[in-house]
């Protein structure tokens, strides 16, 4: 009797904002952009832990029997690709693509404003990178408060799912001062990629501290978080990586980036405490990243942890929130987003304070 195959896993893709999410890039002026283009790859500084737990979801997948494929996207200009190829060698990171912004171009025909107008530029290479994905690909997104990643995510969510349709993008994004001819290559895609329901998370690594309530309106999709060892955690708690990867990612924080074993505890119970992990998953971590150094060990440390997880499980209960993602029917209110970013009479040209 031939024995019963396990089903494959759908692949999964990660899809990655480079410039403050895996770099820490200054783009944000002309003279910082041009101090970028010249930069060497051994200058370049990346967010700590990211480039572990890049290498720690392609493992976890190998693991489990799935493909898991990681893309970058980034508003430096091409001009500097071939050092942030290298840089990305030098830290050992497999990929399967990336794109830039030609931001020299914008200067060449005096587009200034669009130096900083990303909505548009990421949705379009969002939508070809999904013309080219499998069918079936799940998708995980990975941004930064610095530009407004959550949004730009977002938006590409619910177009693909078919929750907001061309008619109710296309003023989104005249509001936000997108090109028009960007516009116009945006709606010609989404005709094209529209319909799997397809983005479980939006990770936003949190560069400039952005209170997280700011995120609230987002769902429970947009994930934003303190470090990466709180974004290994979730992965870990939806099943893309076990909790070996996220000792991984928090060893490297605790001995190449000045974390401590408690500052990590903290990041856990942050987690439970804003009601993204269950305080079932934390508590059946804890066990092994106590064990890998990366949470306190010792009676007494366990018995503070102990306390803090009683006082979530009466946190949630008041709350009765669920820390699973839930599906998610109707498109975001983008007009109370937009509202609450960019308030009336405040309206920019093309970028405003960041999301």
């Amino acid at each position: 009797m031939r024995s019963a195959q396990r089903p494959a896993l759908a692949p999964v893709i990660c899809r990655w904002d480079l410039d403050k999410t895996y770099l820490r890039s200054e783009f944000d002026s002309l003279r910082k952009l041009l101090r970028t283009a010249f930069e060497r790859a051994e200058d370049k500084v990346e967010v700590p832990g990211v480039a572990d737990l890049i290498k720690a979801i392609k493992k976890a997948a190998e693991r489990h029997g799935r493909a898991a494929l990681v893309y970058f996207i980034s508003a430096s200009p091409p001009q500097i690709g071939k050092t942030i190829r290298e840089k990305l060698a030098l830290d050992g990171i497999p990929y399967d693509g990336i794109v830039f912004k030609d931001q020299l171009a914008h200067l060449k025909r005096g587009k200034l404003r669009n130096l900083r107008e990303h909505v548009g530029f990421k949705l379009v290479e969002l939508l070809r990178g999904r013309l080219d994905a499998p069918a079936e690909a799940r998708e995980l997104l990975f941004g930064d408060d610095w530009e407004s990643d959550s949004l730009i995510y977002s938006l590409y969510a619910d177009v693909l799912a078919r929750r907001l349709d061309v008619d109710r993008l296309a003023p989104i994004l005249r509001r936000i001062g997108v090109d028009a001819r960007l516009i116009d290559q945006v709606v010609a895609l989404v005709a094209k990629a529209a319909g799997p329901d397809a983005v479980d998370r939006i990770f936003i690594n949190l560069e400039r501290r952005t209170p997280t309530a700011t995120f609230r309106l987002f769902g429970p999709r947009v994930v934003p978080t303190f470090n990466y060892f709180q974004t290994a955690v979730v992965l870990a708690a939806d099943g893309h990586l076990d909790v070996e990867d996220v000792a991984a990612v928090g060893r490297t924080l605790v001995e190449r980036s000045g974390y401590t074993a408690r500052r990590l505890e903290n990041s856990l119970g942050d987690l439970v405490r804003r009601g993204v992990v269950s305080v079932a998953a934390a508590e059946g971590m804890g066990p092994a990243l106590r064990a890998a150094g990366v949470l306190p060990v010792g009676a007494p440390a366990r018995s503070r942890w102990r306390r803090m997880l009683d006082v979530f499980r009466r946190f949630r209960r008041r709350r009765a929130r669920p820390a699973s993602v839930p599906l998610t029917r109707t498109a975001l209110d983008y007009e109370a987003i937009l509202d609450r970013l960019r308030p009336p009479g405040r309206e920019p040209s093309a970028e405003g304070r960041p999301a």
